[in-house]
């Protein structure tokens, strides 16, 4: 008996992934595919899935989509882990990002236009490496996208690092502004100030140090 039997996995239907058509996947396709894994990104009409995703990078979104969401002047929404078509070949999803609030176009959107995004956020992960320091970041500035922050991971504190970038209309392609170690202070998109040592605490309450986030 093979190992699929013992553990009853024979009785699930095999999934079917879906085949691409020659001219590759459209950004409208993402709705419209049966079945994708959640989050989902579409790059250059390719479909790209998410691996597991880490303690760190958890932490990482929920710290900065909190604090962006308490500075925000009211006229400006946070969102996070929401896709942007740029064009009709690449629809991928930020890990955070900020727009007007009438770019919302009621409970059922699933996307947002470029031209809305005041900034692009992604936490880097082992799997997007290339794709969040290289493919993507150069997507948001072809699109126009004004701001945007790469954030890795500290290997000696466990801690977010940020670093900040910000668009040159001329050339469409980003220039680094800033490299934030625990704590992060900007004034644009409008005035913020986050502190990175509070990636593990939670409201009202303690939360994990550093280290233990690290091992995470």
């Amino acid at each position: 008996m093979s190992a699929a039997s013992e553990n009853g996995l024979d009785d699930e239907p095999a999934y079917r992934w879906p085949i691409p058509p020659p001219e590759g996947w459209t950004a409208d396709d993402l709705d419209r595919i049966p079945g994708l894994p959640p989050h989902t990104e579409l790059i250059d009409g390719s479909l790209v899935f998410m691996s597991p995703q880490t303690a760190f990078h958890g932490r990482c979104m929920r710290l900065l989509e909190n604090t962006l969401l308490e500075q925000a002047p009211d006229h400006l929404d946070v969102m996070r882990e929401m896709t942007i078509k740029l064009d009709t070949k690449n629809r991928p999803e930020p890990d955070v990002m900020v727009f007007p609030v009438d770019a919302n176009t009621g409970p059922g959107q699933t996307w947002y236009k470029p031209e809305d995004i005041l900034l692009a956020v992604e936490v880097v992960s082992p799997d997007s490496r290339e794709r969040d320091r290289e493919v993507k970041p150069r997507k948001y500035a072809e699109a126009g996208v004004p701001h945007f922050w790469r954030v890795e991971q500290d290997e000696d504190k466990g801690l977010p690092v940020v670093y900040v970038y910000e668009l040159d209309p001329a050339t469409k392609s980003y220039a680094l502004t800033g490299i934030f170690h625990d704590r992060l202070k900007a004034t644009v998109p409008f005035g913020i100030e986050i502190d990175l040592t509070a990636i593990g605490r939670r409201r009202g309450g303690s939360g994990p140090t550093a280290e233990t986030a690290h091992e995470g």
